[in-house]
């Protein structure tokens, strides 16, 4: 089965790959929009995560014929009410400049104590698959034109740090450290680990997948990805 992944970062196609894998889901080819002819993307003009995958997810169903996920996920930072939330990716201006949206967020938050950095990376993951009430039980409400259309939510609370630590991943994980490394610092576990907290960027993706917001999000996903290609097979 064919699953048009409605983005051209590597890194989320290899996300999924792995949370396949570890499900013992096989079969599903993973294309990207770089695999696909060119078709017009509507701007992200919605108000929350699940408005922007949406968007994405139906613009791709559409386009290609195939079944399509997107993601939207950004860092919602306690002190700025939310913010940058859905601007995350173009919160300097541009357009995913990690280096500048960092930059800004630090000197945002500069004179902000310890104790109310709060902070939380949220994703939202939609998949729709047309034609979708020939292919599976139960049609969302929203979709007037006959797709399966499902939406994932998932959150990872942390808090923002001063300085940028660490080169894996990518947005602001260099500046978020997860909840789970605080409270694994304070029980004493894992001390091979160090006595540090570690960031989002620091942590291998194996152990990022076991915890993050898009992990948590894509592993209610895969269940209907494994029901979906078993329809295809029959």
């Amino acid at each position: 089965m064919k699953l048009l992944v409605a983005t051209r970062n590597t890194k989320k196609l290899e996300e999924l790959a792995r949370m396949l894998e570890g499900a013992g889901v096989e079969g599903v080819e993973l294309l990207s929009i770089d695999d696909v002819d060119d078709y017009p993307e509507r701007p992200e003009d919605g108000r929350t995560f699940e408005d922007h995958a949406l968007i994405k997810a139906h613009d791709g169903a559409a386009a290609t014929g195939l079944p399509c996920i997107a993601d939207d996920s950004g860092l919602s930072v306690d002190e700025l009410t939310g913010m940058p939330g859905v601007l995350s990716a173009r919160w300097s201006g541009g357009q995913g400049d990690d280096d500048a949206n960092n930059e800004l967020l630090v000197r945002q938050l500069r004179d902000i104590p310890d104790d109310r950095r709060g902070a939380a990376f949220v994703s939202a993951v939609a998949l729709v698959v047309p034609g979708g009430a020939d292919v599976g039980d139960g049609v969302a409400p929203d979709s007037g034109d006959g797709d399966l259309v499902r939406t994932y939510h998932g959150e990872w609370r942390g808090r923002v740090i001063r300085e940028k630590r660490g080169g894996g991943g990518f947005g602001y994980g260099p500046l978020f450290i997860p909840r789970e490394e605080d409270s694994r610092v304070r029980s004493g576990r894992d001390p091979e680990r160090g006595e540090e907290a570690r960031t989002a960027a620091e942590l291998t993706p194996d152990e990022k997948d076991a915890i993050s917001h898009r992990g948590r999000a894509l592993r209610q996903l895969v269940p209907e990805l494994g029901r979906l290609l078993k329809l295809a097979r029959n």
